[in-house]
């Protein structure tokens, strides 16, 4: 029933992973979207702001130092160490970003963005160990429901509001409100449960890497399957490179509407 339904999502556990969820999000729309509106909005270059997407490979190649994470055991314990590490990261960066502009320090601010981008993507390893360890099998399809909610949240939080608040208040200190919100979640993490049954780690790192590379090819139709992931996200990370930037200066669209309209409607769509 939904009352049944109800009750398995909102126990303490699936409202923890709703809020990682909501931490793994919130540094992607300030390394994308965001981070591509301010530079439009200070004037950079569009060949610039092109390079911008670069910033985002750390999420590309998060598998190569993922079986590094998991081998390193931090002292207050395999998973929560990790996440609060990458959160204190995140704060710190985001911070960073909030001294800088585009205008004036475009390189440096990339650098930071990208820096950003690697602590969001080993945040986004550890979270992902964490609710597979701390889940139980039957449980992990609602666990990612909650995640992805969490995760959503978040893209609207950093993607639209804080255009919004850009349009009011400014990057900088829309940047510094966004370093507060992760601050919120690692109060979270600090309350969170470590798991007590963690997945044991590889018995080195050469099996860590191969292994689970080698057992994926062996699946039925697995080369299929990636080409699918490619062909299917190419159309639309062509299309979504520069938009922020074609509605700002190409269209002249104000912050407010596209914070609002296209990623509140967008979202909802």
């Amino acid at each position: 029933t939904m009352q049944t339904k109800l009750k398995t999502l909102l126990t303490p556990k699936m409202l923890i992973i709703l809020i990682l969820g909501f931490s793994s999000g919130l540094p992607l729309g300030l390394t994308a979207g965001t981070l591509q509106a301010w530079y439009a909005i200070d004037g950079v270059d569009f060949q610039t702001i092109g390079f911008l997407a670069l910033v985002g490979q750390p999420y590309v190649y998060k598998f190569m130092w993922a079986p590094l994470m998991d081998q390193i055991v931090l002292p207050w314990g395999r998973r929560k160490s990790w996440i609060l590490l990458c959160q204190a990261a995140l704060i710190v960066m985001v911070g960073v970003m909030s001294t800088m502009t585009p205008k004036d320090m475009p390189l440096a601010l990339s650098l930071a963005a990208l820096l950003l981008a690697f602590f969001s993507a080993s945040q986004d390893i550890a979270i992902d160990a964490y609710r597979t360890d701390i889940l139980e099998p039957e449980n992990r399809g609602n666990g990612a429901a909650m995640a992805v909610t969490g995760y959503r949240i978040s893209m609207l939080v950093s993607g639209g509001l804080a255009l919004v608040l850009a349009d009011q208040i400014g990057f900088q200190l829309s940047y510094q409100l966004m370093g507060a919100c992760i601050a919120l979640c690692m109060l979270a993490t600090l309350f969170a449960k470590e798991p007590k049954d963690a997945t044991k780690p590889a018995v080195n790192m050469l099996a860590a890497c191969v292994d689970p590379i080698k057992e994926f090819l062996t699946r039925n139709k697995a080369l299929s399957l990636l080409a699918l992931v490619v062909l299917y996200k190419i159309g639309d990370a062509y299309a979504g490179s520069l938009t922020i930037s074609f509605l700002l200066r190409g269209v002249g669209f104000s912050l407010t509407e596209v914070g609002f309209l296209n990623k509140t409607i967008g979202l909802i769509a």
